[in-house]
């Protein structure tokens, strides 16, 4: 089972959209985006991704790609 990223359509076009890009090369990750995420405080203030089913932030879609990624490392699936 692939790691669920998720992306708000906002928050993808306030700059997510490169962080985006970046995890979709990703075959070990399954990248989803929708209209609405309901994380709207998080979305209105940050880059954001919510990955299997909490938010993961940065100020940077380079920063939020690492971030993507720690969060994955830290918190396995398994």
């Amino acid at each position: 089972m692939n790691p669920i990223i998720e992306f708000c359509i906002n928050n993808i076009v306030s700059g997510s959209k490169k962080a985006k890009e970046e995890l979709e090369k990703d075959p070990d990750l399954d990248v989803i985006e929708y209209g609405c995420t309901s994380f709207c405080g998080i979305c209105s203030q940050n880059l954001f991704a919510v990955v299997n089913g909490e938010p993961v932030t940065a100020d940077t879609p380079e920063d939020l790609v690492e971030n993507v990624y720690k969060y994955i490392e830290e918190n396995p699936l398994f």
